[in-house]
């Protein structure tokens, strides 16, 4: 499984806004819906595993990955008083759908510098991202930029904070980046086998975890 967009580079749909953080490194998105943009993202927008920039305000955007999705509906479960006729058309109220879709995403880094000069400052990012700072699809360029250092070598730092921060499924999300990143083939040579090596050996833990 490849995580790259299938998209064009330039395509860098913005799926929603920041609503709150659960720690330094776990953000919460919402995404938008009908009610607020004329083309709200597809479910394979921001499926798991998809890598997306925060806005940081004039800042370089700050990088993350989604980790968990939560369907929010208020009318769940809601006990309230009920209509025992069929209500009247004329004074019948405009009822708003209030469900909404939260993504749970960690931050493994920052883009920095500009144009073709454009890297990845991977690990624990000192930016906090602000409330309403929006939130889109990565670019291929843009992840493929990501994972060079300031000297275009390729680059894997954050393997540990996805492990740390990724939540109940958070191997699963390691394997599946791991998996995107060998068949990306960006690293080369021992670099590659080294990746290899890493996600066979990742699988085997998932493999002989869920057998215990």
């Amino acid at each position: 499984m490849v995580f790259l967009r299938d998209a064009a580079d330039s395509d860098c749909l913005e799926l929603g806004k920041v609503v709150k953080s659960n720690s330094h490194c776990d953000y919460v998105v919402q995404l938008h819906d009908r009610m607020s943009v004329g083309h709200p993202p597809e479910p394979d927008d921001c499926g798991f595993g998809s890598f997306v920039k925060l806005g940081n305000g004039d800042r370089n955007p700050v990088v993350g990955i989604v980790y968990n999705s939560q369907l929010l509906n208020p009318m769940f479960l809601n006990n309230g008083p009920r209509l025992s006729s069929e209500p009247d058309p004329v004074f019948a109220p405009d009822l708003i759908n209030e469900t909404r879709t939260l993504l749970g995403i960690v931050l493994i880094g920052k883009l920095a510098g500009e144009g073709r000069n454009i890297h990845g400052e991977q690990g624990i990012p000192r930016e906090v991202v602000p409330v309403n700072a929006p939130a889109a699809c990565m670019s291929n360029d843009e992840i493929y930029r990501f994972h060079l250092n300031g000297d275009e070598t390729p680059q894997f730092r954050y393997y540990n904070l996805l492990l740390r921060y990724g939540g109940s499924f958070a191997a699963d999300l390691t394997e599946q980046v791991l998996q995107g990143l060998i068949e990306f083939q960006l690293f080369r040579h021992e670099e590659q086998r080294a990746l290899e090596t890493l996600c066979k050996e990742l699988t085997w833990r998932n493999t002989m975890g869920s057998l215990r």
